[in-house]
């Protein structure tokens, strides 16, 4: 997939993507059921989750927790975008 290759490629040691690919498998279960299940939209959402995990390690030390943290606030900040459902709200 699109977006595993792009973590996998990127410039950090082996042990850093490792830790990227967990980071970025756990967002995913987490934020995949709320994408739209038309293929074009998971694939655009995991590209940009993808982009979103790389920025995160970028901008700080390299953590799971937090990663996945700043991904997901990343990408829960403008859900239209990303195909995202929204929750259904119960009264």
């Amino acid at each position: 997939m699109k977006a595993r290759r792009l973590i996998e490629g990127a410039s950090f040691d082996p042990a850093e993507l490792a830790i990227l690919g967990q980071a970025f498998d756990q967002a995913w279960e987490q934020l995949g059921p709320s994408v739209s299940s038309r293929a074009t939209a998971v694939e655009a959402a995991r590209l940009k989750l993808a982009n979103a995990v790389l920025a995160a390690a970028k901008a700080g030390p390299i953590e799971i927790e937090r990663i996945k943290a700043d991904a997901l606030r990343t990408m829960l900040a403008a859900p239209e975008e990303l195909g995202l459902r929204r929750p259904s709200r119960t009264k």
